[in-house]
């Protein structure tokens, strides 16, 4: 490498940079360009920082510095460029240079040994390599004249996705390429998120109440395909590279597949560290053995290990099936099952305020299903168990659905990391925590986002007021931007205001402001439940409306009257005088009441009980809300969504894409006539 001076001299004094000229710039602006990315794969790749981090962050602001005020000095390979870039409309499809092949995998030692005896010839045995499987997003990698250009997700092997804007913020994936890089040359890497930064991940998503990844590779792939690069730009991607798909003419004979990762490493690529030569079967199996038993304290995620001919020439004979090559295989590791490793405890809040610890495990299957988390359900269950951070545990699923913990298992000589203990301050808002019983609760209500955007969720959930495109992620996004801070602020909300979250389009945005506009008017019960009062569900908040009729009546209700309701307890009685009696609730409830004007619910008879109908289409006889409430007084359900659970789909003119949903989930369809003859009591 010529010289660099911020690497010979990082922290030396500096001519300011509004006092450079062009041509002095553009020297500078090279210089540096090359030396973070040498300081970057030092710190990234091979875990050898050069620099102290406030020297990186100088140098990486003198170059923003030069880049704005030279704007003819941008170049999309600089460093700067991977904070991210602009959203792109979608993600384009592209064509490979080379087909990115499939590899057969195998499980058993006896089809493992059969493969590497199918890999000999009569002249000699194969030479093999032996790579550790990787499990994460496939990319193919094309640089030309040493700058990275395009890369572009697997696909169908032929073309797959340009996620070019997003490959450009992994840290450890160079711009340009080191040493004397062929014209053009097409790899292929792994695009990993290591399990530290996972878990780190996941316990962010856990405490946002967001669902956290499956595993890794689901978070990597997820990332990757944003069509934002900011936000990939915030998540500490990596890539390892381990193969080369295509050279352009003029580059230096590669006889070997070793030939080929030393090629990588020489133009600056990261490459496993993992990587062995094999002689034969037995030491195959020796280095799938050792895979296995490190497989819990590396930093990557595994599911097995690849087994590639050496020679490149004896590849060309061996030649390839229809979608995967003759000369490599893969043999995978058993799934994980039952015992895995608890990595962190993190702490979600609910809507209610609830503090749930969740214990965030190494991904293991049970059942089929890949689960990365556990409910440790509150302190004293943690207590109860004695898990720790860093604890070998079983987990069962409950009923074949839910995972739980069965017991800790100990291992002799381990240190333990000190018992787990719940926060004293919420992890969302920071306000103190109060013990209630068994559980911890933020003391902060709808003024901690979690429970703002929890309720919001509730409030607009198909039992309660049922308002279209007002879901979790929508809920978050609204109080993230500081729209909503209480339920009432959704009755103000304006199109262009929604329009400015992310994923909304105008006509997405129109569609969640008249749905909130829709729903003025809900039956009592639909109401009293969309408050969220603890301990009530839908049957509860049905006996209330019927009992006491009006919404002034039920927020005014004694406690000795409410005991005095068939089905409501003394424990729950408590609970819905205890929610009416807060100041803050009753100012948010004046507040709804500006907007919101609840209808008494009206029952005429009990036909359609336990009954689910969705209606699409226009219908000649009913407006959409006269046919719901004609549903609703014959004590049935109207929702706006097709599920498993929806027994009817009533079917008007232009019908909308539900009737699709009804035929995926085998849901009945009627017409108006045989609607009429439903609400009449007959058999439709």
């Amino acid at each position: 490498m010529a010289e660099n001076r911020f690497l010979d001299r990082p922290d030396a004094d500096r001519q300011p940079v509004d006092e450079l000229s062009r041509q002095a710039a553009e020297g500078e602006a090279d210089e540096l360009r090359e030396a973070i990315e040498v300081l970057n794969r030092a710190y990234y790749v091979d875990g050898e920082p050069r620099v102290s981090d406030s020297t990186w962050d100088r140098l990486f602001a003198r170059l923003q510095r030069i880049e704005e005020r030279f704007e003819s000095l941008s170049d999309p390979t600089s460093p700067t460029h991977r904070v991210g870039s602009p959203p792109v409309d979608e993600l384009e499809d592209v064509e490979h240079t080379a087909p990115m092949l499939s590899l057969e995998a195998v499980l058993e030692e006896s089809d493992a040994r059969a493969r590497v005896e199918s890999l000999s010839t009569e002249r000699t045995a194969s030479a093999l390599v032996a790579e550790p499987k990787i499990d994460g997003l496939s990319l193919e990698i094309v640089y030309e004249n040493g700058r990275l250009v395009r890369a572009a997700t697997r696909g169908d092997g032929y073309s797959g996705d340009d996620v070019t804007h997003s490959a450009r913020t992994i840290r450890s994936l160079p711009l340009r390429l080191t040493g004397k890089s062929p014209a053009v040359i097409a790899v292929r890497g792994e695009v990993v998120l290591r399990r530290p930064e996972f878990i780190s991940l996941n316990e962010r998503r856990v405490e946002r109440g967001d669902e956290p990844f499956a595993n890794p590779r689901n978070a990597a792939a997820g990332a990757m395909r944003q069509l934002d690069s900011r936000v990939v730009a915030d998540i500490p991607l990596d890539i390892i590279c381990y193969d080369v798909l295509a050279v352009g003419d003029g580059a230096r004979r590669l006889s070997t597949h070793e030939d080929e990762l030393n090629l990588l490493a020489e133009c600056g690529l990261p490459i496993s560290d993992l990587n062995e030569p094999v002689d034969d079967f037995d030491s195959l199996r020796e280095y799938r053995q050792r895979m296995i038993d490190r497989r819990d304290e590396l930093a990557i995620e595994l599911d097995g290990i690849v087994a590639k001919v050496n020679d490149l020439a004896q590849r060309e004979e061996l030649g390839v099936r229809d979608r995967s090559p003759r000369w490599a295989f893969a043999w995978k590791f058993p799934p994980r099952r039952e015992r895995t490793r608890v990595r962190r405890i993190a702490v979600s809040v609910g809507r209610t305020g609830k503090l749930t610890p969740i214990g965030l495990l190494d991904p293991v299957e049970i059942g089929g299903v890949t689960v990365s988390r556990v409910s440790l359900h509150n302190a004293d269950e943690v207590e109860r168990l004695d898990v720790r951070p860093g604890d070998l545990i079983r987990i069962e699923r409950a009923g074949d659905v839910i995972p739980h913990v069965v017991e800790r298992i100990g291992e002799r000589g381990r240190e333990r990391e000190d018992p787990f203990e719940m926060p004293g301050e919420c992890p969302v808002c920071g306000a103190s925590v109060v013990r209630d019983g068994a559980h911890h609760r933020c003391s902060n209500g709808l003024g901690c986002p979690a429970q703002l955007s929890g309720a919001i969720e509730h409030y607009g959930s198909r039992d309660a007021l049922d308002i279209d495109h007002l879901g979790a992620k929508t809920a978050k996004l609204l109080v993230a931007a500081g729209l909503v801070g209480d339920l009432a602020d959704l009755y103000e909300l304006e199109a262009e205001d929604i329009a400015a979250l992310e994923g909304f389009a105008s006509r997405s945005a129109r569609q969640l402001e008249e749905a909130i506009r829709a729903s003025t008017e809900p039956q009592l019960d639909r109401f009293v439940y969309a408050l969220g009062i603890p301990g009530v569900g839908r049957h509860l908040a049905r006996v209330l409306a019927r009992e006491f009729e009006t919404l002034d009546a039920v927020r005014n209700a004694s406690e000795e009257s409410l005991c005095g309701v068939a089905e409501i307890g003394g424990e729950t009685a408590a609970s819905i005088s205890g929610f009416f009696g807060t100041s803050r609730t009753r100012d948010a409830i004046d507040r709804l009441a500006r907007f919101v004007r609840p209808k008494p619910i009206r029952t005429d008879s009990d036909d359609l009980e336990g009954v689910t109908v969705v209606i699409t289409g226009s219908l000649s006889g009913y407006s959409r809300e006269e046919a719901k409430a004609e549903v609703e007084r014959r004590g049935g359900r109207a929702t706006s969504s097709v599920s498993g659970e929806t027994d009817y789909l009533v079917v008007g003119e232009d019908p909308g894409s539900k009737l699709d949903d009804a035929r995926e989930h085998r849901v009945r369809t009627i017409d108006e006539d045989e609607f009429s003859r439903l609400l009449a009591g007959s058999e439709p």
